[in-house]
């Protein structure tokens, strides 16, 4: 007889799966789109006019959802359960409890603390019974203004407020909460957080006691009407209630929009469909040198647009394809780097791209559907420039098509309906992401489906958080048609559970990124760092470079500013996620390229690219060393590997600084003038020139085979290393913006692929000379 108890899921694990649940339906059930009829049973059943079933009022929901993820995290990332397991000397058991009760407390007093303050509920007030007097004190004041006429009464502020002890309350929240951080996350976002905060706090006791006039050592802190003391009750109580503070933008994301998608990629995480879809990339591409490879390319690229996540992508494909690779014929450093290359382009594969996609979308103000549209050329130039550098390494490594298809990776009639499961949800999310309401309530789908129905596609559509939540519901019947799920329907429980246990984590780690966001804006560094370099930029003329003066003109601006913000993005990224990476820079550095001629979108977007990058850039690769765990090799050199590969993904960014076009939406051609008025960029119009643009594509292209082939050292034939450095500079010099720079460009780069062709051709013909 089997002993069942080892099988057995501790109790704090099923505590988890079981909350996890209930904030999945809640969450899902906030998000849901309007659906004819719903709200309305729901007020004749309660017998309330203003009941609403979804999109509740975030002031009353956000604060439970947010103690419920905290109580979530607690539970299935207990130190107490894995300290008393793995019991060590620094790390007793009864200090891990600690740490547990701590971060249920800090949540606690988080929610707590936004309820008393927040102006739209004031719960001391509401205990006391002071607010109803106040809230009818002002509807009375309302009536008395015209005779006749009522107005709507002005909402008072909360009477009973913490006062002082709003500042230990924080701090205490903060501590608790950066100390699970470090657990779960690590330490790298917990150190640039509290460096912030150190910095925030040290400028306010400067500014106190006048010990510099330094302006990066001042703040924003103490400047209300020179009462220290109440200047930093405000600054510290608007770290609970603004759209800047823990429960402001970031809770918003995960709650409102970013929802749905986590659970969709949940649910595709344990669905049959990631090796169907293996299997059917290997089909098509089979006939081609790189098979294996240009498989592993699609597949990751597909599924990675939905999980959206790296690791999770190379664990949950790289699995099958690296093996596959390295059995064709591919080096085991080479399959783990594509593999690692591929899956972190997930994240800028529209049509979802991850959690840091929608983060873009917060800071930017610029539409889901804008986003998607804007990523889809920079993606294309992407995946196409590491399916070259598959095709040249294949030819290096003379690596033969693989023909025929192996017996393990044949489609079966179970792997097509697989495919349906990935592939119908996407389409959903494409139809209604890029539809219109106008074409859907007027053209042949009017005719042909139910009222009701039209009208529930109308609703969704152009919205992404309605295009995430039917792709959900969508897929959920699709489940079904796996035999194993049908044999075990609680399958599909776990995965929403999960994906609440991913979605609390996702809290855990923006809460740090929100203490970041806030004390910034506090404290006033991004602009006065905005100033500063701006004014410097201004006044210099003459940079010294390698002893060569290089004068400054507005290019080099431009071009210094893109570097700073590169390096920062890779420094900061290290070892740390795409979110917090991306926020981080963009919130110092996205305000200063957006003075320097790049539209405000766009800064976004340069600084996007490289936090995604950072998954593949050594020393702490994190997608590279997943890989590498997999093709049993080398960790760092493997990170290197993904680097060669996905080097566009390093460059293509400076080029969509370059030409802003590349990226298709206004809001990438647009800038603010001295007096604060978007308006184009010289030499651009408010459309698409698409001849323009059409030429520029090719000019890309040929630059992309440049660099693939560089990097490889190869093409028909082996590439020296003088061949290499001039592909590079022809590479460099077709996208120069000088027309006549441009043709020296793509005359050189014809030239070296001439010669070499025929070279290399001559080669073959001649034995002895190869």
């Amino acid at each position: 007889m089997t002993d069942q108890t080892s099988f057995r899921r501790p109790i704090n694990q099923t505590i988890a799966l079981a909350l996890a649940l209930v904030l999945v339906f809640f969450g899902m059930i906030n998000t849901m789109p309007e659906i004819p009829g719903i709200q309305e049973l729901a007020r004749s059943v309660t017998g309330r006019p203003f009941f609403r079933v979804s999109n509740f009022a975030p002031e009353f929901f956000f604060p439970p959802m947010f103690l419920l993820m905290m109580v979530i995290v607690a539970f299935h990332g207990s130190a107490y359960q894995d300290w008393k397991t793995t019991p060590r000397k620094y790390r007793p058991a009864w200090l891990g409890l600690l740490l547990d009760i701590g971060l249920i407390t800090a949540a606690m007093l988080g929610a707590l603390g936004y309820l008393v303050e927040n102006d739209a509920v004031c719960l001391f007030d509401q205990i006391s019974g002071e607010r109803a007097r106040l809230i009818q004190e002002a509807a009375e004041r309302a009536e008395g203004v015209i005779p006749g006429m009522s107005f709507d009464a002005e909402v008072p502020a909360c009477q009973a407020r913490f006062g002082i002890w709003i500042i230990p309350l924080l701090f205490t929240i903060i501590g608790l909460f950066f100390l699970y951080n470090v657990r779960l996350w690590g330490a790298p976002l917990v150190i640039v957080a509290t460096i912030v905060v150190a910095y925030t706090v040290a400028t306010a006791l400067i500014w106190m006691f006048s010990m510099s006039d330094n302006n990066f050592l001042l703040t924003k802190l103490g400047a209300d009407n020179g009462d220290v003391m109440a200047a930093a009750v405000q600054k510290a109580t608007n770290v609970f209630i603004t759209p800047d503070g823990f429960m402001g933008r970031f809770m918003n994301i995960v709650v409102n929009q970013v929802f749905p998608y986590v659970i969709l990629g949940s649910l595709f995480g344990t669905s049959a469909g990631g090796t169907s879809l293996i299997k059917l990339a290997v089909r098509l591409t089979r006939r081609l040198r790189g098979g294996p490879a240009h498989a592993a390319i699609v597949s990751s690229a597909l599924f990675g647009t939905i999980t959206g996540g790296p690791v999770t992508n190379v664990l949950s494909t790289g699995r099958l394809t690296i093996p596959m690779m390295m059995r064709n014929g591919f080096s085991a450093r080479f399959a783990g780097g594509v593999e690692a290359a591929a899956s972190s382009g997930g994240q800028i594969m529209p049509p979802v791209m991850g959690v840091a996609a929608f983060v873009l979308v917060a800071l930017t103000a610029v539409p889901y559907t804008k986003v998607v549209v804007a990523a889809f050329l920079p993606a294309m130039a992407f995946f196409f420039s590491i399916f070259l550098t598959v095709m040249f390494q294949a030819r290096r490594e003379k690596v033969a098509a693989m023909g025929e298809v192996p017996d393990d990776l044949q489609m079966e009639r179970q792997d097509w309906l697989n495919v349906v499961m990935i592939f119908v949800p996407i389409l959903v999310i494409l139809f209604l992401l890029l539809g219109s309401k106008d074409a859907v309530s007027t053209g042949v789908l009017s005719w042909v489906l139910p009222g009701w129905v039209e009208q529930i596609i109308t609703n969704a559509t152009g919205d992404a958080v309605s295009a995430g939540w039917w792709a959900v519901a969508v897929l959920l019947p699709l489940l079904f048609l796996d035999p194993e799920t049908r044999a075990k329907p609680s399958k599909i429980l776990k995965s929403f559970a999960e994906g609440g246990i991913l979605l609390s984590n996702l809290f855990l780690l923006l809460f740090a990124v929100s203490i970041i966001s806030a004390f910034l804006n506090e404290s006033g560094l991004t602009g006065e760092l905005t100033r500063a370099v701006t004014s410097w930029l201004e006044s210099a003329e003459v940079i010294r470079i390698f002893g060569i003066d290089v004068h400054i003109t507005g290019g080099v601006y431009l071009m210094v500013a893109l570097i700073s913000a590169m390096f920062c993005a890779i420094i900061l990224g290290m070892g740390m996620p795409t979110v917090p990476a991306y926020v981080n820079v963009a919130l110092l550095l996205g305000p200063l390229l957006a003075n320097l001629g790049v539209s405000f979108f766009t800064a976004h977007m340069f600084v996007f690219y490289f936090a995604v990058a950072s998954a593949i850039t050594p020393p702490v690769a994190i997608a590279a060393f997943a890989a590498a765990s997999i093709a049993k090799t080398e960790p760092m050199r493997t990170g290197f590997e993904a680097v060669r590969v996905g080097i566009v993904m390093f460059t293509i960014p400076f080029i969509f600084a370059w030409y802003p076009e590349l990226l298709l939406i206004e809001e990438a051609v647009t800038v603010l003038d001295d007096n604060g008025q978007r308006v184009l960029i010289e030499g651009y119009g408010s459309g698409v020139d698409w001849p323009s643009l059409a030429a520029l594509l090719l000019r890309l292209v040929l630059v992309l085979y440049l660099l693939a082939s560089a990097l490889a050292r190869f093409d028909r034939g082996p590439i020296s290393r003088l061949e290499m450095a001039l592909r590079l500079l022809a590479a460099l010099l077709v996208l120069w913006k000088t027309t006549p720079v441009m043709w020296v460009g793509i005359g050189l780069a014809a030239a070296l692929v001439c010669s070499h062709y025929f070279l290399s051709k001559r080669t073959d013909h001649d034995p002895a000379r190869a």
